[in-house]
């Protein structure tokens, strides 16, 4: 039986340590491979009226199903094929005007082998993202792309470590120049991306949130009083004093706070908003996006903001609870 010796706290950090020292230089190293034929890449993915087929197999298949993914959310349509199922049936999946990008470290793999023969005979163009040139993928495909690493970050160089991660900053490399190409914005991510908190943070809109809460609304003459039971009833913190439904200020729990500090005598019935009301409250547009709102709190330090309409129409208050509770925050 193999003796199996535990490792001390030092020896394991150093291991981990050496390892990202590795890949980093691998990564760097990169930057001699992105030359002319990786624009010609960019320009011909960019042109492609079909899709991006991404095939590999072992680690590079699994490199090959983010890359896919990365392009797929990034507005250029992809799928992937795995080498060995395509062999045996799969390859029917690539239509005429499809772009094939093969993924292998060595270049020399079987199944690679036989694979490049058949998408050649079809007339599609590849595309090797392999680690050797001097491989039979990278002397038989039209295009190629160097993901060549000196070592794997393994200490036997053996396991797909530094190589794995070439294939994916490359990968990744491609699809942001595809997205710089497209013109690619937040918006057009959230069309592609439109669950979970990332999702709501580029198209989650104030509008959405806003109707969920009561309207605190009072005007210039309105008593401190009411204006007070009017904040507690509708707990947001604030009430907005508006004229012809038009915003001229707010009163919030702070304006309340600092008007008890003065020290003076008031009447709070007879005493008007108007008073204590802070003008030109912060307002945000109800088409706005909620990031945006969450954005002006943060900045000003406040918890609520004025909602309204192009016209400076009172529609409502968004609280800070309600960017917390849709995990925007």
């Amino acid at each position: 039986m193999k003796n199996i010796m535990v490792k001390s706290d030092i020896e394991i950090l150093e291991t981990a340590k050496q390892t990202i020292r590795t890949e980093v230089v691998c990564i760097e190293n990169l930057l001699n491979h992105v030359d002319e034929e990786f624009v010609e890449v960019v320009k011909l993915l960019f042109a492609c009226k079909g899709r991006v087929v991404v095939s590999g197999i072992g680690k590079s298949a699994l490199i090959g199903n983010k890359i896919v993914a990365t392009l797929n959310s990034t507005g250029t349509p992809s799928i992937f094929m795995h080498a060995a199922e395509a062999i045996h049936g799969d390859l029917g999946m690539i239509q005429p005007e499809d772009v094939v990008i093969c993924i292998s470290k060595s270049g020399n793999t079987p199944e690679i082998k036989v694979l490049v023969p058949l998408i050649k005979a079809m007339g599609n163009k590849l595309i090797a993202m392999v680690g050797s040139e001097d491989s039979y993928l990278s002397k038989s495909a039209d295009y190629r792309i160097s993901c060549f690493v000196e070592k794997e970050a393994c200490p036997n160089n053996l396991a797909p470590t530094s190589s794995t991660t070439a294939q994916l900053v490359m990968g990744d490399a491609l699809a942001v120049c595809l997205l710089f190409c497209r013109n690619f914005t937040a918006a057009d991510f959230a069309k592609y991306h439109p669950g979970g908190s990332l999702g709501k943070r580029l198209y989650l809109k104030v509008g959405d949130l806003y109707p969920r809460n009561e309207r605190p609304c009072i005007s210039k003459n309105t008593s401190i009083a009411e204006s007070i039971m009017e904040i507690s009833g509708k707990r947001l913190g604030c009430a907005v004093i508006t004229e012809n439904d038009k915003v001229v200020g707010i009163i919030t729990d702070g304006d309340l706070r600092r008007m008890l500090n003065n020290n003076e005598v008031i009447d709070t019935r007879k005493q008007k908003a108007e008073s204590i009301m802070t003008r030109n409250p912060k307002c945000i547009n109800a088409e706005a996006y909620a990031v945006e709102a969450f954005n002006i709190m943060q900045q000003w330090h406040i918890t609520q903001l004025v909602v309204t309409d192009n016209d400076n129409k009172y529609l409502g208050i968004v609280h800070i609870h309600d960017l917390i509770s849709e995990g925007i925050i």
